[in-house]
């Protein structure tokens, strides 16, 4: 499999919308019901996409009940990251160890062997986004770190899983609508245990915004998934992680942040992963 200029587009694509949702986290005055919001927001969302799209193969079964419950956990450390560390710390830190592992373990779970450009490719892309947290040292919190590297672990989990199971699925469509409900599912009801009352009165004010930023969720994931059974998912995970720099762009666009040096090096790291990728 390669990385054909239609993929390489879409999950550039994706990745600004991830970037996007991400952003509506940052923004928001409780990380957790935020969380919650967007992933119940994603799973309104699929409940009546799953009607139109075709049921996935029951060989992939097993993969979605486990990718729903890995990514509950990646919620939970997500929500535990943020609330003690800075974004501009845990983001890059989680989105890029993960393609480096999900490359690695790839080549024993999924039996990809990424050439050598490719792998350039990744670790260019890796390298140019953990620049961006790990530079960072005055801001660093130690149990932001560990949180954020957990994280990662758990990114590299459910993407091999949903990499195999979209594969087995026999349509990403239904296999990305089914995952998206019985997570969110999940996340909620995890949620509602632990927070109770304030999780329903905080879904009944921003509803609007939990549809929004489901709608990113699920639209970013979804191209990636697909993505994953047109190319390397390796590889695929190495450009979906370009949200970093998508995020640091729209901070400095509409934030006011700055860019800086620091974040034109990671760019311009992440340009030529993105080129070796396509080489």
């Amino acid at each position: 499999m390669e990385m054909s200029p239609l993929v390489t587009a879409l999950v550039l694509g994706s990745a600004l919308l991830h970037a996007s949702w991400n952003a509506i986290i940052k923004s928001s005055r409780d990380v957790m019901l935020d969380t919650a919001l967007v992933a119940a927001g994603a799973g309104v969302l699929a409940l009546p996409l799953s009607a139109f799209v075709p049921v996935p193969a029951s060989a992939s079964w097993p993969y979605l009940g486990a990718s729903a419950v890995i990514h509950v956990a990646y919620f939970s450390t997500l929500v535990a990251a943020y609330r003690i560390g800075d974004l501009g710390h845990a983001y890059p830190l989680m989105r890029g160890t993960a393609p480096l592992l999900v490359a690695l373990f790839g080549v024993a779970l999924l039996d990809e062997h990424p050439g050598a450009t490719m792998w350039l490719g990744i670790v260019l892309i890796s390298a140019g986004i953990l620049s961006l947290g790990l530079l960072q040292r005055g801001r660093a919190h130690r149990g932001a770190t560990l949180w954020a590297l957990a994280n990662a672990a758990i990114i590299a989990s459910y993407t091999l899983v949903d990499g195999a199971g979209a594969r087995l699925s026999g349509t990403p469509a239904g296999y990305v609508a089914s995952l998206f409900w019985l997570q969110g599912l999940l996340f909620v009801a995890l949620v509602a245990v632990l927070r109770k009352r304030a999780a329903l009165d905080y879904v009944a004010r921003n509803w609007r915004r939990g549809l929004g930023g489901g709608l990113c969720l699920i639209s970013a994931y979804g191209i990636v998934l697909w993505a994953m059974t047109q190319a390397p998912v390796a590889a695929v995970a190495a450009l979906r992680e370009t949200s970093v720099i998508f995020a640091a762009l729209l901070g400095s666009i509409f934030l006011n942040e700055r860019f800086g040096r620091q974040r034109l090096i990671a760019a311009c790291a992440v340009v030529l992963g993105i080129i070796a990728l396509r080489n």
